[in-house]
């Protein structure tokens, strides 16, 4: 199972003396360590980090008409041409659904860029829900490159694929997430957290593809 990097030192925290506990032969002190850690695996594998560096335009309801079919809460980070424009994997999971459109080349800050730009919508299922990625370009960014296949296993913070100069990203996450940024907010490719995903409901990222 992979999680972010930034959980690790709080993992071993639990995992070290779990396993200490249980060489000694103190199995409840081991099992509530091992307990503990696990819950530190579950709790770093559910953040959505943010898949682009720039600057975030959206934070919160959908753009009408943008998001996929379903509920969703909607984060979209616009990059300048001066912004590295490298593409990473928000969540731990699989690659459900890749899917290419071609479209026109709007300033990928208008909201009918979405809609109309051309575009890669990537669908991941990690956590037990779904969350969806959109590469959309802009006026200068005239292709959009992903790397990823349908059914691979990824990290968070592995490389997605880029987007040349101007463009924006759009990920869609499900509307029980804990939103960790606001308009406005600067992020950094793998290492801000967008959002935090709750426990999975079992009705959830299933019905949301159309």
């Amino acid at each position: 199972m992979s999680i972010d990097r930034a959980g690790f030192p709080f993992v071993l925290a639990f995992v070290v003396p779990a396993g200490l506990c249980a060489v000694a032969g103190w199995t409840i002190l081991a099992t509530a360590f091992g307990a503990l850690a696990l819950f530190m695996l579950w709790f770093f594998r559910s953040l959505v980090l943010a898949p682009a560096d720039g600057r975030v335009v959206v934070a919160g309801r959908p753009e009408p008409g943008i998001a996929p079919p379903g509920e969703w809460q909607q984060v979209s980070i616009f990059l300048s041409p001066l912004d590295v424009h490298i593409n990473r994997v928000p969540i731990a999971g699989r690659v459900t659904r890749v899917e290419y459109r071609p479209g026109r080349f709007l300033a990928a800050y208008r909201d009918e860029a979405a809609r109309e730009n051309e575009r890669c919508e990537i669908w991941l299922e990690g956590a037990g829900v779904q969350v969806v990625a959109r590469q959309v370009v802009g006026v200068l960014a005239r292709r959009v490159v992903c790397r990823l296949e349908e059914g691979q296993v990824v990290g968070p913070g592995q490389r997605l694929g880029l987007m040349k100069f101007g463009s924006r990203m759009d990920v869609f996450v499900p509307p029980s997430a804990g939103l960790s940024v606001t308009r406005g907010t600067r992020v950094r490719a793998g290492e801000t957290v967008l959002a935090r995903l709750a426990p999975a409901d079992p009705q959830a990222g299933r019905a949301q593809r159309p």
